[in-house]
């Protein structure tokens, strides 16, 4: 049989595809039965290597060009390409996320952590007196953990009042404060691959040593100026790091608990599933920055940063807990 006829005799396969194309692009592939869809996955593979014979043969341009195009319906049936869908984005980033992070026990665990050791460090290293009298349990606290140094270099940084920076050296502070966070919150998060160990060890450290400056710097002269600076950024820089060291215990987790899957299996699962806490900690880590380096450093009235601290909380509190608190079925993050 000569090829042209061999062409010719598939004519009623190349119609069947034409139609399943027009039927699959008025339908839902989800409506159409398995059947139909097996068969029109066929029938492309088939006119595909129809084609390649037609091409290789030099038939005539018009069969050509109608399996070009029939083709090409085809592929695009089979393989659709991703449409952006702002709704879904939308729901995804105001109920899926959210409700995600507040159902998710690593973030819980994380957050405790990380305050407790922060507020106990602060409490430690401000050496107030106890409730009748008592000695602060711990004397030298933060000199012992920090080093005396590095407490010195703090105090000189904010021995004179904030009057303001120059735009130029602001923008470029900015790009500094992204570098230095998120490298704290890396820090957090891949420790957690030591099956989560190396980050509650980082979570651990990270609280500690803060907390040690916040209550080190309450205790001395230059302590209106720090907390002058730190108060409008602090809510999304320290939120951030706790969203890196939960996204890290998760991911560390999963080479413990695997679901039965490999261990190369689990740590992409794993990675996956910490991916919305890692860009929500990239995002307030950014912005983080940016309070830090043109609101923090100005001469703008304390009110005003305080203002723009309350404001950060609150949308904080809105984000991970009303728009997270559970309505009806709980999201599972597992």
């Amino acid at each position: 049989m000569k090829v042209s006829e061999l062409l010719s005799s598939r004519r009623k396969n190349w119609q069947e595809l034409d139609r399943l194309c027009s039927q699959l692009e008025h339908s839902r592939k989800g409506k159409l039965s398995a059947p139909v869809l097996a068969r029109f996955a066929a029938r492309y593979r088939a006119t595909c290597a129809d084609l390649a014979l037609a091409e290789s043969y030099q038939l005539p341009p018009n069969t050509i060009q109608y399996l070009h195009q029939l083709v090409g319906r085809a592929h695009n049936q089979l393989y659709p390409s991703r449409k952006f869908k702002l709704g879904a984005w939308r729901h995804e980033l105001l109920h899926g996320v959210p409700q995600r992070l507040f159902n998710d026990p690593f973030l819980w665990l994380a957050f405790l952590l990380f305050w407790g050791m922060f507020l106990l460090s602060m409490f430690l290293a401000a050496e107030k007196r106890l409730p009748g009298g008592m000695q602060p349990p711990v004397r030298n606290y933060a000199e012992m953990l920090i080093g005396e140094a590095q407490l010195e270099q703090y105090q000189n940084n904010f021995s004179e009042p904030l009057a303001g920076r120059d735009p130029n050296l602001s923008a470029m502070m900015a790009g500094f404060y992204i570098f230095h966070n998120t490298g704290i919150g890396l820090k957090c998060f891949a420790g957690g691959l030591v099956f989560g160990i190396g980050g509650l060890l980082a979570t651990t450290f990270n609280a500690a040593y803060l907390g040690a400056v916040f209550g080190f710097m309450l205790r001395v002269p230059e302590r209106e100026n720090f907390f002058e600076f730190v108060t409008a950024h602090g809510p999304f820089e320290l939120t951030a790091i706790v969203l890196s060291a939960a996204a890290g215990l998760r991911w560390g987790f999963s080479l413990i608990d695997t679901g039965g899957r490999s261990r190369i299996d689990a740590l992409r699962h794993g990675l996956r599933q910490a991916m919305p806490t890692v860009g929500t900690a990239i995002v307030l880590f950014l912005l983080a920055a940016l309070i830090e380096a043109f609101i923090s450093p100005s001469a703008l009235p304390y009110q005003v940063k305080a203002g723009v601290a309350v404001l950060c909380s609150g949308l904080l509190v809105f984000y991970f807990v009303l728009l997270g608190w559970p309505r009806g079925a709980t999201n599972a993050t597992g």
